[in-house]
């Protein structure tokens, strides 16, 4: 094994068509993911898998048991592959992901998946903070459209926003064929 983690966020199927909160270009998205999943294996990299399930009485989406709150099908984890299940935005926060590094000797993460302005933020700033060195794989990951003061912000300017801003001071951040090259 290598002291290099992949970390796969939130693939999931509520966020694929027919799910219950679709992304922007999801299925381009996770095609990438499931590339940068498979070099990581070829390279002997250790693969986590984060699943979120919503706890809220009326949870939107993601809820406990559903097949929406299941890892897609493109992305799914190997029998060894640990999956670590969050209720948070950010994975470390009460899950065993970082103890999970640490004992593994991990010196770099790589993250994947969705959605860039939320769990991928999160997780790529809080890599960060605990001293790893982060990558993030920008074609890889997506979002959906926002809204802020009656502003409507289109996906890719959502993503493209919080790549620019993880770029520029938590990550390194590389397409898919720059990290499977």
């Amino acid at each position: 094994m290598t002291n290099t983690a992949l970390i796969v966020v939130d693939i999931q199927n509520d966020y694929f068509s027919g799910g219950k909160w679709e992304l922007n270009a999801t299925d381009a998205a996770a095609d990438n993911a499931a590339r940068v999943i498979g070099a990581a294996r070829e390279r002997g990299d250790l693969v986590i898998h984060i699943r979120h399930e919503t706890l809220a009485p009326n949870a939107p989406f993601f809820v406990p048991g559903s097949d929406g709150a299941q890892l897609h099908e493109n992305v799914r984890n190997l029998g060894d592959e640990l999956v670590i299940v969050k209720h948070f935005m950010n994975p470390y926060r009460e899950t065993q992901l970082l103890e999970v590094l640490e004992h593994n000797e991990i010196e770099r993460v790589t993250v994947v998946g969705n959605m860039s302005h939320m769990c991928i933020d999160a997780v790529t700033r809080a890599s960060d903070d605990f001293g790893f060195e982060t990558t993030v794989i920008h074609d890889a990951c997506t979002t959906h459209d926002l809204e802020f003061n009656n502003v409507k912000v289109p996906a890719l300017l959502v993503h493209a926003a919080f790549m620019a801003a993880l770029k520029f001071g938590y990550a390194e951040v590389l397409s898919t064929d720059e990290y499977v090259a």
